[in-house]
Formats: structure tokens, sequence, C-alpha cells
């Protein structure tokens, strides 16, 4: 993908056309395009010729902000301007901004809308119980949503209306640290395919596998993937009202 391509990669999914926020994302990482491409709901072919962007994202981790200038607390930063629908982050190289402002974004948006945006994965059973889990980051959303007798809604951003639960998202964005086959064989086998976008993993010096347990860089590794690359994953993104609410919490001094 071209550096500085600009993403068309923005219909957030809504229950109504109407809801939608068409977003456009520049980016100055290739890598970063293909991130952002796979997290966000693209839209049809049919649908470009129309397309006009609504919320504009750029991306720039080389930039770095002047606290005095700007008025910000450090040379990093993400400024959203709800106003003019326009984000942006810079002096970070964490894909997971992009993903995050875009949420932020939501969090401002939707609730006029009678739609209760949440922070947590989503999956149902044959028999249309819909389940949900809230819980910070490595709490397990992702991994409990991949239940391979359910079916997937999403691992981490949804929206609840009077129509049920929808996933935000067109992909999935795991923590890879400690991943394996045994425990989790979905993710594991999404985040080795061609086409995830694997972050802060240290692949080996010769044979350039991915070494999951491996966190030097950091423990905060992660693999971006669609989600039809977990063979069970919703193909609308929808799910009924939720039957069972299920909180996560982790024991940091555990």
């Amino acid at each position: 993908m071209p550096k500085d391509d600009a993403v068309r990669a923005g219909s957030l999914r809504r229950r109504r056309s109407e809801d939608r926020i068409k977003t456009r994302v520049f980016t100055e990482l290739a890598w970063h395009s293909l991130f952002i491409r796979t997290l966000l709901i693209r839209p049809e072919t049919s649908e470009l010729a129309g397309f006009v962007p609504e919320l504009t994202i750029i991306d720039l981790p080389s930039f770095r902000a002047d606290p005095k200038r700007h008025g910000c607390k450090s040379e990093n930063v993400v400024a959203i301007d709800f106003a003019r629908k326009i984000v942006l982050i810079g002096g970070s190289y964490y894909a997971g901004e992009m993903k995050k402002s875009v949420f932020t974004t939501l969090n401002f948006y939707l609730p006029e809308k009678g739609v209760m945006p949440m922070h947590c994965s989503a999956n149902v059973g044959p028999d249309g119980d819909t389940a949900i889990f809230f819980g910070l980051s490595g709490t397990g959303k992702t991994t409990l949503s991949a239940d391979p007798k359910r079916t997937l809604i999403g691992d981490d951003e949804h929206g609840w209306s009077e129509d049920g639960v929808f996933n935000f998202e067109g992909g999935c964005y795991a923590k890879c640290i400690k991943l394996s086959g045994e425990a989790e064989p979905e993710i594991y086998a999404a985040s080795k395919r061609f086409g995830a976008v694997l972050e802060n993993v240290v692949l080996g010096s010769n044979d350039r596998v991915p070494d999951f347990d491996d966190g030097s860089k950091t423990e905060n590794t992660r693999s971006a993937y669609p989600l039809d690359f977990i063979p069970n994953a919703s193909r609308t993104g929808r799910a009924p009202h939720p039957k069972n609410v299920v909180m996560l919490a982790a024991d940091a001094s555990a």
C-alpha cells in the first residue's frame, strides 16, 4: 500500500445507514494503512463513487507536538476536534491509537442517537443467546468471545440499541503475548495467516517465525486481522439483545 495512502476504509457499521460515520484515514506508514483498513468496516464497492468522508483521521508518528505552542503536556498527542470532525495523532507508532480515537468519537456521537457504545466483546449461541464481555485490556475479552461453539460478533467495540447488539469494527485486535495453538487455536491461526498485522511481536532472526512468548519489546504485543479470519465469525456483525453480561477483572498484584 503506497505511503500516505488515504484509506477509504471507514464506513462504521450501524443499525441504519444514516447512523454511519464515513471515515477517511491518512497514514504516514504503510502498515498503519493496512491496520486501519482491517479494523474499520469498508464500504461496498458500489458506495465508493459517492463516498464523502465525515470524519478525517491523520496519523503522523514522526510529528512531535510542542507543549508550549500547542497547549499539550508532551510531544505525543491524540487530539479530536468534534466540531470539524478531525483527529490528529502524533508522536506514537502504536496503531491502536487510531482504533481508540474512533471509539472515543463514537462515544461522543452515538448516545444522542439512542446507541450505547460499549468496550466489550460479544458472541451468540445457536439459540440466539447473546453474551457480552466487559473488561480492560488483557482481561480476556477476545479469548472468551472466540468460542468455537458460538458465533463471534466482535472482540472489542460494540453498540447496543433497541435493535440489539452490533459490532463497530471489521477486524479483531488481539493481545498475543503467550499466545498458543493449544489454548487459543482460532486466534493463533488467524495471527499466523498472511494479512495479519503483528505489532511489537519479535520474529525469529533466521526463520522470521513469530515468537509469541517473547515480551522483550513490551508485553502489549498485538495481532490485527479481519473478522473472517475466524471461521465462525458473524457475517452481519449483529446479534439480539444480550441474555448474559459478563464483567471481567484481573488482579494486577497476582
